[in-house]
């Protein structure tokens, strides 16, 4: 079978796309967080409550806020911070 312009076209482009395709797991760890952030939470992003991310200066806030709550006495906590008992405890 004698090869033809048409074959040579056709794996020239099956060869750019792989080649594109397999630059795309190589994409920056910083650059893939960012986007997920952007994500909105009804379509899979994370939710409003979530922690911030480690190693940013909020996320050093939140964890100095968390172990300050943590070392408060059960009976000073405010109400967001006390654990919420299931109705199976209640039961039981």
């Amino acid at each position: 079978m004698p090869i033809r312009a048409r074959h040579i076209a056709a794996l020239v482009a099956v060869a750019l796309a792989c080649l594109g395709l397999s630059g795309c797991g190589t994409i920056n760890e910083k650059l893939a967080a960012g986007m997920s952030d952007s994500i909105p939470a009804w379509a899979g992003g994370l939710p409003a409550d979530a922690p911030p991310r480690p190693g940013t200066a909020k996320y050093d806030e939140y964890m100095k806020e968390r172990e300050r709550k943590r070392l408060m006495p059960a009976a000073e906590r405010p109400e967001e911070a006390k654990p919420v008992s299931s109705s199976n405890d209640a039961i039981h």
